[in-house]
């Protein structure tokens, strides 16, 4: 006679995951939040006041092969603020605000406390940008991972106010490209960075020039851009912005752009941080492959007009940004 336990699932150990995390989901509740976490579906009420015409953003992602970082460091908080912030970052730059986030977790075999660290990633980014935690699913497949290993996908709702959309729709030649640094890849780029680094280096590998080892550039959190930008959008004249992931610089910000209209970027504007000059030179990696694939060191950019620049500049600064024009919309 077998159980379902002989078969790898235990339902037992998904019952303690739920007592561990219970409290601090709770946490991140909004009044809007009307269910606890354990129900069939997650119910928040919509109340936007002082909003004329709501309009709901909605966007899913990963972390991609970052997450074998987090494995082989036996790190498992960072991931999951990775998660939240890139997709606040996803629906910010349309002129949304989040509202609540939900996450999918799956793996082999579930340890409880490697899926609780996750969850408290979760957690502390939901607090930080003030997004509820109303749920998710736990999913436990044996044999369909490797052990030890799991995935992770989020699913993140929020608000904007429709005349407030940003499309991309009113970006002319001339408008000035500004750029916000990243805190380093974020969380796309890991296959390559991979295949060319760990060839070479160990994850402790430190190096002097960023004064941590590999493995703690590496899992530097894709942060967020939510308290620096989104008080902006009702003071500065932003037109449009992208949020610099898979497909580099140009790819992401091309997606904003009107037809008949191409970017000119000045790549020598910023210095690229260590780690990407790292996987360049160790990996001999064309500059091409590298502006295609990595965000050399800009997490967002925001397209503004000429004569809001200065502006734009300013307010970013008392926010203790470090903006920087990077380029201009061109014609094609």
């Amino acid at each position: 006679m077998k159980t379902y336990r002989d078969a790898g699932v235990d339902i037992e150990a998904g019952e303690e995951l739920g007592r561990r995390i219970k409290r601090k989901v709770r946490s991140t509740f909004s009044r809007n939040v009307l269910t606890d976490i354990g129900s069939f579906g997650a119910f928040y009420r919509a109340n936007f006041r002082g909003m004329a015409k709501p309009v709901l953003v909605s966007s899913v992602d990963g972390v991609g092969t970052k997450l074998k970082i987090a494995f082989a460091m036996g790190r498992h908080e960072t991931v999951g603020q990775d998660l939240v912030n890139h997709c606040v970052n996803d629906i910010l730059v349309c002129g949304a605000k989040p509202l609540y986030f939900l996450d999918y977790f799956a793996t082999g075999k579930l340890s409880p406390h490697v899926a609780g660290r996750v969850i408290s990633g979760f957690v502390k980014a939901c607090k930080e940008n003030e997004c509820s935690l109303v749920g998710g699913e736990t999913a436990e497949m044996p044999g369909f991972y490797h052990e030890g290993e799991y995935d992770l996908s989020g699913t993140i709702v929020g608000v904007v106010e429709e005349r407030r959309i940003l499309t991309g729709k009113k970006v002319r030649r001339g408008d000035a490209l500004i750029a916000l640094p990243s805190t380093g890849l974020h969380t796309n780029g890991y296959s390559l960075a991979r295949s060319v680094l760990l060839e070479r280096f160990s994850l402790d590998h430190y190096f002097e020039e960023t004064k941590t080892t590999l493995g703690e550039t590496l899992l530097t959190i894709h942060r967020s851009y939510l308290r620096a930008v989104h008080p902006l959008l009702s003071r500065v004249g932003i037109k449009a912005m992208s949020h610099v992931t898979g497909g580099g610089i140009e790819g992401n910000t091309m997606r904003v752009i009107p037809k008949g209209l191409k970017l000119q970027i000045e790549w020598k504007a910023w210095e690229r941080p260590f780690i990407f000059k790292l996987i360049e030179k160790v990996g001999k990696v064309p500059e091409r492959e590298m502006r295609r694939a990595l965000n050399l060191g800009i997490g967002l950019i925001m397209i503004v007009a000429p004569g809001d620049v200065g502006r734009a500049l300013r307010a970013l600064r008392r926010k203790s940004e470090r903006p920087f024009v990077m380029g201009e919309v061109i014609n094609a």
